[in-house]
């Protein structure tokens, strides 16, 4: 009897990918949306590649600017390394966008088909793992005298429909201010930049689930950062960007009373 065909072949990468580092600080840097991967089990989820290479399927530039960070201040991260077309790990599981069937004009046709045991076999092979990756490193960074931070990083487009996008980047967060408030204040300081505080989205809604999940449910100190897609699409933007976020972390992330636990 042929068993049941895996989701990731052999020859196919992990679930995860994790960058260890000699912590300069107990930060762990996440990055929720940073492939636009497809297993080859799913044919291509039945879209174009078009599509493929769009927001729809991965954070433009998102993971660029984690591997910069990483590198630049010595934090270790952790990246998705499948599409959020095939599971949105920055979604709760029994939210319809975790596997979701249309974004905008664009029809997902595999996820239509999708049933009870698909999810969970995408939820097991893919999700779980993820998570459990951000679990792990957090434990590794725990000190005896203070608790690690999580700065998560993802990418906005210029426009949605016909709303233009003035922000270069965005700094999303709900309670804790000890890293959003003095990152906001840090970055507005800077000539000609456009500081979206919870915008264009807000740090307030149900959908950042890793943040929720793994930082503000557990009293870490925390942050999410959108930075627009058009200016991190290059090399030279990556650099850019990637080094006045750095720049701007470097203070508050030295500041006593950040690895604490939050309370109100």
């Amino acid at each position: 009897m042929t068993g049941k065909k895996k989701l990731i072949g052999a020859d196919e990468p992990g679930p995860v990918e994790v960058l260890h580092a000699d912590s300069a600080y107990p930060v762990l840097l996440v990055c929720d949306h940073a492939t636009n991967r497809i297993p080859a089990s799913l044919d291509g989820l039945g879209i174009s590649p078009v599509d493929l290479e769009t927001h729809f399927a991965v954070d433009i530039g998102a993971a660029d600017i984690v591997r910069h960070i990483s590198r630049k201040l010595k934090l270790p991260a952790v990246l998705t390394t499948y599409s959020r077309l095939v599971v949105d790990c920055n979604r709760i599981l029994s939210d319809p966008s975790a596997f979701p069937l249309y974004l905008e004009h664009m029809l997902v046709p595999s996820n239509h088909e999708l049933d009870h045991d698909g999810r969970k076999d995408r939820a097991d092979t893919l999700y779980w793992p993820y998570h459990k990756a951000i679990r792990d490193c957090l434990t590794d960074l725990e000190t005896v005298d203070g608790v690690p931070a999580l700065v998560a990083i993802h990418s906005f487009t210029p426009a949605l429909g016909d709303n233009i996008r003035p922000w270069h980047l965005g700094v999303l967060w709900d309670k804790d201010p000890r890293i959003p408030l003095p990152l906001l204040s840090a970055l507005r300081k800077l000539d000609g930049i456009i500081v979206g505080d919870n915008e264009p989205y807000s740090g307030k809604h149900q959908h950042d689930f890793t943040v929720d999940h793994h930082a503000e449910a557990e009293g870490l100190a925390h942050v999410s950062v959108e930075i627009r897609q058009d200016l991190i699409e290059t090399p030279q933007g990556v650099q850019y960007w990637g080094d006045l976020l750095a720049t701007a972390l470097v203070p508050i992330l030295s500041a006593p009373g950040l690895y604490e636990h939050w309370a109100v």
